[in-house]
């Protein structure tokens, strides 16, 4: 028997939005043990977690989510309280190349985890909880106008968004099917410290850095909302402790941008901080081939997670972009590392060796 008050199993969690939710989560309730299950695969990154890792309620294990004995030790080690369940494949381009990996992680994997609850809490479900973590993708793409609402119906066009929102249908499968408990979230675009530079937002950064090319795909006049990172940490904080069972809450930034716009005023940003002239980082701006089934916008109404549980953001998205900016320029040898693949050898130094 463990001393915890309870026991979060929460996956992806070395990734870009994993890392800040756990961090979150260790810091303000050190009476719950956080227990980080990650593949490690490119995008999982150990060292986003330097800060927290000898935390004494913190444990990291490396796990693949699609490996049934895998998941099922961690449960019989730790019988979870709750999951909230981050790892996935992600990114739309890796997508296109590689289908079938974004079915296996995200299909099976999620299809395996929610298998294990059914299992292990199948004598008693009081105040266990399986959170899905999900994304705006689901729904397809908008006109000019409207927004996705909790109601929207799912059109996913893209291998990684069809990926998602089967894996969502699994979720409320198990919910209707064998009254596993569940809340689903589906987010904007994120951004903040710690993202893998192939996204949009830190791959301008360290490409104007670094004075390569900043590649726009087509005109750059497909709009986004945009999700400051540890806002989005702080909505799966409040969904998970007072989300209603077998909800859907969406979590948006109220902050559309197109591409092109959000290029361009970091460059501006950019071009003060890195003490340039105005329009040196501009003139980088290189118009790439369009993406294949590119959804031309995305705009989340989070309106009901504001009314239900009062969450909001914090940040205007000039201040959040700010903070992101300042922190890759102070953060040289986390980006070196990310960028060489030196970052992959962090586990093996500080883990492989105990």
């Amino acid at each position: 028997m463990n001393h915890f008050s309870k026991t979060v199993m929460i996956t992806g969690g070395a990734g870009f939005i994993g890392s800040h939710v756990v961090r979150l989560f260790v810091n303000k309730y050190p009476s719950y043990l956080i227990v980080n299950a990650d593949a490690l695969t490119y995008a999982g990154n150990l060292e986003n977690l330097k800060d927290i890792e000898h935390a004494p309620n913190y444990r990291f294990e490396k796990s693949d989510i699609t490996n049934e004995k895998d998941i099922a030790d961690l449960f019989s080690q730790y019988s979870f309280d709750a999951v909230i369940h981050l790892a996935a494949e992600s990114h739309v381009d890796r997508s296109i190349i590689d289908p079938l990996a974004f079915v296996k992680t995200n299909v099976m994997g999620t299809a395996v985890l929610l298998n294990a609850c059914r299992k292990f809490w199948k004598k008693d479900i009081t105040n266990k909880l399986f959170y899905h973590v999900s994304t705006d993708e689901v729904y397809g793409s908008l006109g000019e106008e409207g927004f996705f609402t909790e109601e929207t119906a799912y059109d996913p066009r893209s291998p990684y968004s069809a990926s998602k929102a089967a894996s969502d249908h699994f979720v409320m499968a198990y919910y209707h099917t064998y009254d596993l408990p569940v809340v689903i979230s589906n987010c904007s675009n994120n951004y903040g410290s710690h993202h893998f530079p192939e996204k949009l937002i830190p791959l301008m950064i360290n490409n104007i850095i670094n004075n390569k090319p900043l590649p726009v795909y087509g005109k750059g006049e497909n709009v986004r909302d945009w999700l400051w990172v540890e806002d989005h940490a702080r909505a799966i904080d409040v969904i998970f402790h007072q989300g209603k069972t077998g909800e859907k809450y969406n979590i948006g930034g109220f902050n559309e941008w197109k591409n092109i716009d959000l290029v361009h005023l970091m460059c501006e940003i950019m071009d003060k901080k890195l003490n340039r002239s105005p329009g040196i980082s501009a003139a980088l701006i290189t118009y790439v081939k369009d993406r294949a089934g590119h959804d031309l916008r995305y705009a989340i109404d989070a309106g009901k997670l504001t009314k239900e549980l009062g969450w909001k953001p914090s940040l205007q998205f000039e201040e959040g972009l700010e903070k992101t900016i300042d922190w890759y320029l102070q953060n040289h040898n986390w980006v070196k590392h990310v960028t060489s693949g030196d970052y992959q050898n962090y586990y093996t130094e500080q883990y492989a060796k105990r």
